[in-house]
């Protein structure tokens, strides 16, 4: 079987660049990202290290077109609007951009954060994603947010004014909710949505501070396994009824609104990371690398001012990138390309276990393509455990 070529299939998956910004003005007890809070910043210090950050990168990249621009946090929306411009501009100096680059950022409701808004915009961003969480002010203060529903709509109201496309996120399945209120808030979501909405189940994370609450015994009123898959069956149920699609077991759009830089992750394509944490995929001559830079600020920062190691570099395998590609991949409705698989890995699905799973109804292949149905995405881990034993 003809291995499909690193080049070939980076290229068909897309190139974008990551950028994360790790600070935030509080750590929320559900999140383990790379996020950390402080009294003082100095952004030219950052801005410097971030530019000298994309010209080392640019190096090893030339000559491609870059399809989508992230600001990820951490809070990316607590830097200056000069900043970004600084970053952008440096961007379209040092890649060939697309016409139709998507420069997405996220940001919270705080009053603080939408007055940058604007600058933003004149910097070229295109897209947010609004960090809601939740359209009630108790559960807000339960998972440590910051703003109240009232900031939330009304950062909403105005994103959509200022910007090409908003998004914004909801966790569900919180403590004591029920199922009948998570309807009553989707519907309300889903009426000031303008196109894209993240919904995301609540999970507990080890390394957070609900991770330890739970362990403790201390976190109660989550719910069952039974309710948690209603509430995301609902989700499904809903979304569709009101025209968007679930192209992502956690993403859901209207026609043409999707997340193009999340459908290159999940579509195995090279990105750039930049920053501290900040994880990427490239493929420099013939030869595929997962990347991961230092995950503390302080010494991710002082390891650029230096040109010292800020990150790691790993050879991926075929066989790696092929199970990166279909773990990726199968959280998307559109699902993986099986001779793609097979070409990247060096060798295809095993036959038994895609008839096994089809037998039991969590898996479908039509056109080429393998996806998961509407309940092999209720147990998706499991099938993708199954397919890569």
């Amino acid at each position: 079987m003809k291995q499909l070529s690193p080049v070939e299939d980076w290229q068909t998956g897309g190139f974008g660049l990551y950028l994360h910004w790790p600070f935030c003005q509080s750590k929320c007890p559900y999140c383990d990202f790379n996020s950390h809070v402080s009294a003082k910043i100095d952004q030219t210090r950052w801005q410097n290290a971030y530019l000298s950050e994309i010209e080392r990168l640019g190096a090893e990249t030339p000559g491609r077109v870059l399809q989508t621009v992230f600001f990820g946090g951490g809070t990316p929306s607590l830097m200056a609007p000069d900043l970004v411009h600084a970053i952008l501009s440096k961007i379209r100096t040092t890649w060939n951009v697309a016409n139709d680059v998507e420069i997405t950022m996220e940001a919270n409701p705080s009053s603080i954060e939408v007055g940058r808004f604007h600058g933003y915009k004149d910097a070229g961003v295109g897209r947010v994603s609004i960090g809601v969480q939740a359209l009630n002010d108790t559960d807000l203060k339960r998972l440590g947010r910051l703003h109240s529903v009232h900031e939330a709509k009304s950062a909403i109201e105005l994103a959509q004014t200022i910007f090409e496309r908003v998004s914004f996120d909801l966790i569900y399945a919180r403590q004591d909710q029920s199922l009948a209120q998570w309807q009553a808030e989707l519907s309300e979501a889903l009426a000031m949505a303008s196109g894209h909405l993240s919904l995301y189940q609540l999970t507990i994370e080890d390394g957070t501070a609900f991770g330890d609450r739970f362990r403790r015994g201390l976190l109660r009123g989550l719910p069952d396994e039974n309710l948690g898959a209603d509430m995301y069956l609902a989700t499904q149920d809903m979304t569709a009824a009101a025209g968007y699609l679930s192209y992502e077991v956690s993403n859901y759009a209207k026609s043409g609104q999707e997340s193009r830089h999340n459908c290159m992750y999940w579509n195995a394509g090279d990105y750039v990371g930049i920053g501290p944490g900040a994880h990427g995929r490239l493929t420099l001559g013939s030869v595929r690398y997962a990347t991961e830079a230092v995950a503390n600020p302080i010494t991710w920062l002082s390891g650029v001012e230096r040109a010292g190691a800020i990150e790691q570099r790993q050879r991926v395998t075929p066989k790696e990138q092929g199970l990166e590609y279909l773990m990726m991949g199968l959280r998307r409705d559109v699902g993986i390309d099986v001779e793609r698989f097979a070409r990247l890995s060096g060798s295809p699905i095993s036959q038994p276990k895609l008839d096994e799973l089809r037998d039991i109804g969590v898996i479908e292949i039509a056109e080429g393509r393998l996806s998961a149905t509407r309940q092999g995405r209720l147990v998706l881990n499991a099938v993708i455990e199954r397919l890569i034993d």
